[in-house]
């Protein structure tokens, strides 16, 4: 048994190394993947995105992974998550062409002090954001432009989403199905 043990455990070792460290990975995609990742893990069941959805632009894309974990922490009334994922969001529209004014609502969002403040700048990022996505268009999947007309005392808010269940960011659990899907975007 003791010659069995000596010879496991360097073969666990090796199988290890190997297996983490084979393809060198371009670091800043695969921190928006784990990032994205990470904050899709913290949804409840069927919440998660049913169909992948990528969009044909790299830079928007990552972003958009971003946007999803922003929409998800204000559903959840997560402030403190709401400022993290704002501030990725600004981070990656300055290398997005057209996405300078995106960013800087973004990061209102990332200063605002309350839920409620991120909340009404959320109506303005998405108004700013659904055009960005709607240019560069879909590789796959399909996302859903979604409408409260309760939100911003009743002037209204939309949003995106990779789901036709309303999950509503303006509202989170007080009114959480408050909306309905205005558009389609394939």
């Amino acid at each position: 048994m003791k010659n069995v043990m000596k010879w496991i455990l360097p073969v666990a070792i090796i199988v290890s190394l190997a297996s983490c460290g084979g393809k060198k990975e371009d670091t800043t995609e695969s921190h928006a993947d784990s990032t994205a990742h990470e904050h899709h893990e913290g949804m409840q069941m069927g919440e998660e995105q049913s169909g992948k959805v990528v969009l044909k632009d790299d830079k928007l894309n990552a972003v958009y992974q971003h946007y999803v974990h922003l929409t998800t922490a204000l559903i959840n009334s997560d402030a403190s998550e709401a400022k993290i994922a704002s501030s990725a969001i600004e981070a990656g529209l300055n290398q997005v062409t057209g996405g300078s004014a995106v960013a800087a609502t973004a990061s209102k969002i990332s200063d605002a002090t309350d839920i409620e403040a991120q909340r009404k700048l959320y109506s303005s990022l998405s108004d700013e954001f659904i055009p960005l996505v709607k240019k560069a268009g879909l590789s796959s999947g399909e996302l859903y432009v979604d409408f409260c007309p309760m939100a911003n005392n009743d002037k209204g808010g939309y949003w995106l989403s990779a789901q036709k269940e309303i999950k509503n960011p303006y509202f989170g659990e007080k009114m959480i199905s408050c909306g309905e899907v205005k558009e389609t975007v394939k």
